[in-house]
């Protein structure tokens, strides 16, 4: 019998967070790359309406999506498959996404001043929301601290 790669689940929200802070990271990366393509005009235009984009995708979508996951996980065993971090239905989505993603970048469909902005706004938004991971991982940590007896 395959025995699963097992954590303890306090380590999936530091996984998760780590995920949604990465992907983040590189969506903004691939972005600025794209830089030198715009003209100057373009580039603040595109920063502008990233950031307005990041703001509503942050706080209409992707925070609550982390914090019903860090919910999830927190309700999971005390040890659990290190591939739990996510829902296995989501694994399909990204999969989906990054196809997208790919198609999108790779086509001379989409001109890359309406790709810039797209890609600052979904990255910024993973890489903020992230950080619930990381403060409900914080709080988790804290709070088993208090309650733990002294020896």
């Amino acid at each position: 019998m395959i025995k699963k790669p097992a954590v303890n689940k306090h380590y999936l929200l530091l996984i998760s967070g780590s995920m949604w802070s990465s992907v983040g990271v590189l969506l903004i990366w691939i972005a600025i790359n794209w830089f030198h393509l715009l003209t100057s005009l373009q580039i603040i235009f595109a920063i502008l309406i990233g950031a307005a984009l990041a703001i509503a995708i942050s706080w209409f979508g992707f925070i609550t999506l982390a914090k019903k996951n860090a919910r999830r996980i927190l309700e999971y065993p005390e040890y659990v498959c290190v591939f739990a971090f996510q829902r296995w239905q989501m694994y399909l989505l990204i999969a989906v996404m990054m196809s997208m993603g790919i198609f999108m970048r790779t086509s001379s469909l989409f001109p890359k001043y309406l790709l810039v902005p797209v890609y600052i706004g979904i990255g910024l938004a993973l890489f903020a929301s992230s950080f619930s991971y990381y403060r409900i991982m914080y709080n988790e940590k804290k709070s088993r601290l208090i309650s733990k007896p002294l020896s």
